[in-house]
């Protein structure tokens, strides 16, 4: 069985994740084949096409969120996604009682006793008129039969576990602050959610695990459970076996993939690149070694910013007072320091911020 190393698995991830070339397919497209952008930070997501996709300009977001192609809900892991509006139907029902455990898992103390389906029920009555409300409006309307649990938790469990919803514009796009207002996906986007249908072979854990390797193959099972919180599709895995390949890892892990997707030369070029916080090219992996040191994990979970040189997490990123700081976590040679320099201030130029200066730190 072939062994992939670390710097195959790494050229394989840039290719699959539009970050060796930049990408000139559409924001619908792209965020497809992501399968979606991790997005609690709202302006993140911006940065994260910027570096994949050739000519960006962040009016095509906003322009997909506004016109309801693309949305803002929650769903892999319990955290807030930016994806397709078909893949959110799509997908949705079979995420279900994944974000019901997590939320118990947080608050099981202050959720004792509460049946969860009475919750949900009286959460979309209160929500039948179709009025987008903040998380304090939909607690308010239910704290009554519900006085034990505090307001947050409450409004947790109901936005973010029993009640599938949309984080309505103006959240989310370029350069606007709004607060967040909350309406049912099958009201925003007028369809429903798909059901599960009754098959042992996990169709719709097929689709995920195809277009999870897609774009972060080859891969463990433990890295697709990591990406989306599911438990492994086992039953998915074991039914789509045949028509996958399967590697090595260094460790000894098998590695499943599909057979014609790109796996480059480990000695292909691996362009700078400025990722943003909780990038899922980094998250979207239980073993995070192809792009990331151990001694810097912590990073990929803290929401920082980060700067692919060579193909790895090399650097951090922030701006703040008109300066684009960096700072390395290794020296970097002239030529890199030269890359560096240039990504850099392709990125001012987009940000549009009012940038004046780029410092470059000494490296550790």
């Amino acid at each position: 069985m072939t062994v992939l190393d670390s710097r195959a698995l790494n050229r394989a991830t840039l290719a699959r994740q539009h970050l060796l070339r930049r990408s000139d397919t559409s924001v619908p497209e792209a965020v497809a084949h992501l399968c979606g952008l991790q997005a609690q930070e709202p302006q993140e997501p911006f940065i994260g096409l910027w570096s994949r996709l050739s000519d960006f300009n962040p009016k095509q977001l906003d322009d997909a969120l506004a016109g309801r192609t693309v949305v803002r809900t929650h769903l892999m892991r319990r955290t807030v996604h930016l994806v397709t509006a078909d893949d959110a139907l799509a997908w949705r029902a079979r995420h279900d009682d994944m974000l019901r455990r997590r939320v118990l898992g947080t608050y099981r103390r202050e959720l004792a006793g509460i049946d969860l389906d009475e919750v949900a029920a009286a959460g979309r009555a209160a929500m039948a008129d179709q009025r987008p409300r903040t998380m304090s409006e939909l607690v308010q309307a239910l704290e009554d039969r519900w006085p034990g649990p505090p307001r947050r938790v409450l409004g947790e469990l109901l936005i973010a576990a029993l009640i599938p919803m949309a984080q309505l514009p103006p959240r989310g796009l370029w350069h606007r602050t709004a607060g967040v207002r909350n309406l049912p996906l099958t009201a925003w986007l007028e369809r429903d959610i798909a059901s599960l249908p009754a098959d042992d072979n996990d169709p719709v854990g097929q689709r995920l695990l195809r277009r999870y390797l897609a774009a972060y193959g080859p891969a463990a099972s433990s890295d697709l459970r990591a990406w989306c919180g599911l438990a492994g599709l086992p039953s998915a895995v074991k039914a789509a076996r045949e028509e996958l390949v399967v590697f090595r890892d260094e460790r000894g892990r098998e590695l499943l993939d599909l057979p014609d997707a790109p796996r480059p030369h480990p000695d292909t070029p691996a362009p700078v690149r400025f990722l943003p916080a909780f990038d899922n090219a980094i998250l979207g992996y239980h073993d995070r070694s192809r792009i990331i040191d151990a001694p810097h994990l912590g990073l990929s979970v803290a929401g920082h910013r980060t700067v692919l040189v060579d193909g790895r997490v090399t650097a951090t990123w922030t701006v703040r007072d008109h300066q684009l700081r960096i700072s390395p976590l290794r020296p970097l040679t002239a030529p890199e320091q030269e890359a560096v320099h240039a990504e850099a201030r392709d990125l001012t130029t987009f940000l549009d911020e009012g940038i004046k200066h780029i410092r470059l730190d000494t490296g550790n």
